[in-house]
């Protein structure tokens, strides 16, 4: 192999390296700021709608603390409905906090979360000086036990 050879494979190599690198830290910055998991924990049945109580655990990626005081559990098929639940959670910045809440949802959307349906929530937030905005949060489901 002769040296000029060597020396074009090397930059390449190098340039491959980089932008390999660039797209993963562009992706993790692009990433989601709160991310979170769940299991429900209890499961009453109220006819077509299902009472549950879930222990959530959520994790602050950003440089800010963030004040939770709603948290809304959506329907996807009908996203007007839903559980809401008042809270009061703090999330330290780059941290993680467990809160457990309760909700009364449409049985149908529990079943789906039993077929592999990731639940979305809908965090309502408080910020300094009283500035309020919202962050919607796909959970993944907690291996272990579930409540049936």
């Amino acid at each position: 192999m002769s040296y000029r050879t060597f020396c074009v494979g090397t930059r390449r190599l190098i340039v491959i390296v980089s932008l390999a690198l660039g797209v993963q830290i562009a992706l993790a910055s692009n990433g989601p700021l709160v991310t979170g998991s769940y299991q429900v924990v209890q499961n009453t049945s109220l006819g077509p709608q299902a009472e549950i109580k879930m222990r959530i655990h959520l994790v602050n990626h950003g440089a800010l603390s963030l004040f939770i005081q709603r948290m809304t559990l959506r329907d996807n098929s009908r996203p007007s409905k839903g559980g809401t639940s008042a809270c009061a959670v703090t999330l330290p910045a780059h941290a993680s906090a467990d809160t457990t809440q309760e909700f009364t949802i449409p049985r149908s959307e529990y079943e789906q979360w039993q077929k592999g349906l990731r639940p979305r929530f809908i965090l309502g937030l408080s910020g300094p000086g009283n500035r309020k905005s919202t962050a919607v949060v796909r959970l993944d489901r907690i291996s272990g036990q579930e409540a049936k």
